[in-house]
């Protein structure tokens, strides 16, 4: 998998806040809403605001450094990404998140979009199922 970027490579002004959202993030694997953060946070001891965290995040994803999914009930969560585009696949379950690289996939979204006369094209995907090793599987 392809390392990961930071604050520092895509010239994001680091503050206290941020500093403490993105350490988290990089302890933790699943994705995660913004209210879980939040909570995590606060157990932690660091006194931010839940409109920070999603300011923050908000600013960490325009930036390329976290990765942004709508979970199958709508909510927002949020995990650090690697760089390079791939895509997900995401335990409904647990929030096990893979990332996976589609090749058949990048094929078939550039021969749809020039069949349709579309340029500058762009896509996200992410695959919900229950992995192997979850609990609510058996």
């Amino acid at each position: 998998m392809p390392e990961r970027t930071t604050e520092k490579t895509v010239g994001v002004r680091s503050t206290r806040q941020r500093s403490a959202i993105t350490a988290l993030l990089g302890d933790i694997d699943e994705f995660r809403s913004a209210q879980d953060l939040h909570d995590e946070l606060r157990r932690r001891g660091e006194g931010i605001g839940l409109t920070t965290v999603y300011r923050t995040l908000q600013s960490l994803a325009d930036a390329g450094l976290v990765d942004v999914l709508r979970t199958d009930t709508g909510e927002s969560v949020y995990r650090q990404c690697s760089t390079g585009h791939h895509h997900h696949l995401v335990c409904r379950h647990c929030g096990r998140t893979v990332e996976v690289e589609g090749p058949t996939v990048e094929a078939w979204a550039e021969s749809v979009a020039a069949e349709n006369g579309f340029t500058d094209i762009s896509h996200t995907l992410e695959v919900f199922g229950t992995c192997a090793s979850c609990p609510a599987r058996r």
